[in-house]
């Protein structure tokens, strides 16, 4: 079995509001690429409104903002994924990838117990 024949998705719950799991990780990546909140949320099939909403969760969640904003104007506005953002991306990515690792027997035994796929 490889990682390619599953997909294994994590989230880290720290209290009620306060969690991250891959949607929050792979909204950090999109703005970092597209440098825009509201173009990482298209990206992604969510509303403007749902993306600065989760930005705005993550920035409260840590000690620094994850992304700092600039307002349009003449030569439009952009985001930023901050120093604090990317370390927390690179944390949740490798927490990721030790759990699949650690998990590889788990999964197997999982994967060994479903009924074969149709194809």
């Amino acid at each position: 079995m490889t990682e390619e024949d599953f997909k294994l998705r994590l989230r880290l719950v720290f209290g009620p509001e306060e969690m991250i799991g891959p949607g929050k990780a792979e909204l950090l990546e999109r703005i970092a690429r597209t440098g825009s909140i509201a173009a990482a949320g298209r990206e992604m099939g969510m509303s403007y409104k749902r993306a600065w909403m989760l930005v705005e969760t993550m920035n409260a969640m840590f000690k620094s903002p994850v992304v700092t904003s600039s307002r349009g104007g003449a030569k439009g506005g952009g985001a930023e994924v901050t120093e604090t953002g990317n370390e927390v991306l690179q944390a949740y990515r490798a927490l990721e990838e030790k759990a699949r690792y650690a998990a590889i027997k788990e999964i197997e035994q999982l994967n060994n117990l479903r009924k074969p796929t149709e194809t």
